[in-house]
């Protein structure tokens, strides 16, 4: 079984296409015109362990705001979509991951109710050619289209490339663990609405 979830939009200000693989074995190919991000999801893709296909063009002449916002959106979209068939899941996880000099934690609840707690400093504003202050906004994006409660905390670290690096890699394991079939559903109330 694969739980695949595929979506594309289109507005006058991006065009996305994402296809994601729930089930996958970390396979990707990443095209948004941010390098930076694209290696953020490259990240992604590899320690959860998904096969990931994004495709994005957006008004980069303007800024990064609108591909990355977007492609959190899109992705967060497609990875519902993906949950949809089978709801029989771990629903939890919670991973630290170090990156040499920075530690961070994320925990998750694939619960049908998006929430954001982020925690994090940045000391520069840009990495590459993504903007330090869209980190959250992507991440925000994604967990209210996948309707997941995220609670992503940088715990400490001085490199601003290994903070970013450490919540996409931790974001990804937690995912993969969190999307884990079992044989019963983890609510009380008998359901959960994805």
């Amino acid at each position: 079984m694969s739980r695949i979830g595929r979506l594309e939009r289109k507005t006058e200000e991006t065009q996305i296409s994402v296809e994601i693989n729930l089930d996958g074995s970390g396979k990707y190919s990443v095209d948004t015109g941010v390098g930076f991000l694209d290696h953020m999801l490259e990240l992604f893709a590899k320690h959860g362990r998904f096969n990931l296909n994004v495709k994005a063009a957006g008004d980069l002449n303007v800024d990064c705001h609108h591909t990355v916002e977007d492609v959190g959106i899109v992705l967060g979209c497609a990875i519902n979509e993906g949950l949809k068939e089978n709801m029989k899941l771990r629903r939890y996880a919670t991973t630290y991951t170090p990156m040499d000099e920075t530690l961070s934690f994320v925990s998750l609840d694939v619960s049908g109710r998006p929430y954001l707690v982020f925690n994090g400093e940045f000391t520069v504003e840009r990495l590459g050619d993504l903007d330090t202050e869209m980190i959250e906004e992507f991440f925000r994006s994604l967990v209210y289209n996948s309707k997941i409660t995220a609670h992503l905390n940088i715990l400490y670290g001085k490199n601003n490339h290994h903070k970013v690096e450490s919540l996409f890699k931790g974001f990804g394991r937690a995912l993969k663990e969190a999307v884990t079939i079992e044989d019963t559903l983890l609510s009380t109330k008998g359901s959960i609405e994805i």
